[in-house]
């Protein structure tokens, strides 16, 4: 199923692991969660891979060391503003995220990919985010 944040979710009803990855994802803006390595570590993936908007490729440890440095995190940071959030279960216990942030001036499409590890803990598996040009329109 598909929730996208403008409408009340009692409108449209969602799969419980697409509620839970949107909590999740949400989780990891959280400045306490970004600043917290314990906090941060219990999200990822252990087989995390991220490609930023900036084309870096960065490994679970490179982003769990770097997570408290990022927009977000540090004191005084911009707070990451994230909306239209889009979901759908791909398999049993996968579940892929689309949304867009904005960042001070910077504005990004983003998509997610959370899987149930043995324990059955949902967490970020794969994240990509692609810059949005200034004066683009939402399709």
């Amino acid at each position: 199923m598909i929730q996208n944040d403008r409408y009340a979710l009692e409108a449209f009803p969602q799969h419980p692991d697409v509620t839970e990855a949107i909590a999740r994802e949400r989780g990891l803006h959280d400045p306490s969660v970004r600043l917290s390595g314990p906090l941060a570590q219990a999200l990822f993936d252990p087989d995390f891979i991220e490609v930023g908007a900036s084309g870096r490729r960065w490994t679970h440890a490179e982003m769990i060391a770097a997570l408290p440095t990022l927009h977000g995190g540090a004191e005084n940071s911009t707070l990451i503003t994230a909306e239209h959030f889009e979901g759908t279960v791909l398999a049993p216990g996968i579940v892929h995220l689309t949304y867009e942030t904005r960042i001070e001036d910077r504005h990004a499409r983003r998509s997610s990919i959370w899987r149930r590890d043995a324990a059955g803990e949902l967490r970020l598996y794969y994240h990509q985010a692609t810059p949005v040009p200034g004066g683009t329109a939402r399709p």
